[in-house]
């Protein structure tokens, strides 16, 4: 068993990811496997070094220990452009020249509660020597599922919300998901679906640990993963860290964050006793 925590470096760690984390490691551990770090600091705006440094800090103050050395995405920019470029010499991707925010937006990993709209489908049509200067980069979503066996789509869940195995239904996938961004080539901005797909498999993950709030957007990454003959990992979206109100817990809820708690004087074993573990 491989399994990796994978957070982005935008901001404090929360009692969200603290469960998260921990699931992740422990899941390794008791199987006498690998756990991994990896930044996905693809947003270079936004990620911070500092962010990061804290992150490491409040893992380490969890008693949480990887494996090799903190993998970072943003060192490897180059790796997601070849793949970027194999779906396009496969005809699979064409340049959109939406607004910048809407496409910084689709980026992103998805969070619950703000999916956004699925794509009208704008530019699609256009041929890639139409591509200017900051076009951004779809997935022809249709054209793909068209040269993919649907029998083949299918993925393994071992969460407790969504156990069993799940088919992609391309009719959804093409309802729900959309032509998705992957990539702005020459900015350095790859999206959140491209980097984590690719990364899982080059670092051999055999088990995604994380929140049931991208169940629904798991059919993007096994898409992609067919596309570029990528293996497909078990995975394991577990329950999320909620409010009092029942809302999910977001980097801006500073008052759950781990070091704040830390301060306070709060015990690791007081982290886990809070995240049910």
């Amino acid at each position: 068993m491989r399994t990796r925590f994978a957070p982005s470096p935008t901001g404090p760690l929360h009692l969200g990811h603290a469960y998260s984390a921990i699931l992740a490691h422990d899941m390794a551990r008791r199987a006498g496997g690998t756990f991994l770090l990896r930044m996905e600091d693809t947003d270079l705006q936004r990620s911070r070094p500092e962010w990061e440094a804290a992150i490491i800090e409040d893992l380490a103050w969890l008693g949480l220990s990887w494996d090799g050395p903190v993998h970072r995405q943003s060192e490897h920019i180059a790796r997601y452009n070849d793949r970027l470029e194999t779906l396009t010499g496969g005809g699979l991707l064409y340049p959109c020249s939406c607004t910048r925010g809407d496409i910084r937006a689709a980026l992103s990993a998805p969070q619950e509660g703000a999916v956004a709209p699925v794509y009208p489908g704008t530019c699609r049509g256009r041929p890639m020597a139409s591509r200017l200067p900051g076009d951004a980069l779809r997935l022809d979503l249709g054209a793909a599922l068209a040269r993919l066996d649907p029998a083949a789509l299918v993925f393994t869940d071992t969460g407790p919300e969504h156990p069993g195995r799940h088919s992609v239904d391309p009719e959804v996938a093409r309802r729900v998901i959309g032509d998705v961004v992957l990539g702005r080539k020459g900015d350095g901005i790859v999206a959140y679906f491209l980097a984590s797909a690719f990364d899982d498999a080059d670092q051999g993950i055999t088990h995604v640990i994380r929140g049931a709030d991208l169940f629904d957007y798991t059919p993007v990454q096994v898409i992609l993963q067919r596309l570029l003959g990528l293996p497909t990992p078990v995975y394991h979206h577990h329950r999320l860290i909620r409010d009092e109100a029942g809302k999910r817990l977001a980097k801006r809820d500073d008052a759950r964050a781990i070091g704040k708690y830390r301060d306070e004087g709060a015990t690791a074993h007081d982290i886990r006793r809070m995240v049910g573990l």
